[in-house]
């Protein structure tokens, strides 16, 4: 399987969830222009990290489920599971 531009990657998972929720690109112009979304959605760009926060509490979800659906996307060989596993493997070690 090939291996998707991450930026890209963000902006399909971004559309996504946002069309999954019923959610127009207007309804976040609390948070950021409809022309910013759309560049976002379309890898033209990379949110901040205070942006992602901002994006994903209008979507009413936690930022790494936005980053989680990114990089499984940016990787298909690799499962949100696997994913997932590293992580608590990786984060249990800084502990």
């Amino acid at each position: 399987m090939s291996k998707m531009e991450l930026r890209k990657a963000f902006g399909q998972a971004l559309k996504h969830i946002r069309t999954s929720r019923g959610r127009t690109q207007e309804d976040f112009s609390e948070v950021s222009s409809r022309t910013y979304l759309s560049t976002l959605e379309r890898g033209l760009k990379s949110p901040t990290l205070d942006k992602l926060d901002e994006i994903a509490r209008e979507l009413d979800i936690h930022p790494v489920s936005l980053l989680l659906h990114t990089y499984a996307l940016h990787r298909p060989d690799q499962s949100i599971d696997q994913i997932l596993c590293r992580v608590r493997k990786e984060l249990s070690e800084l502990s």
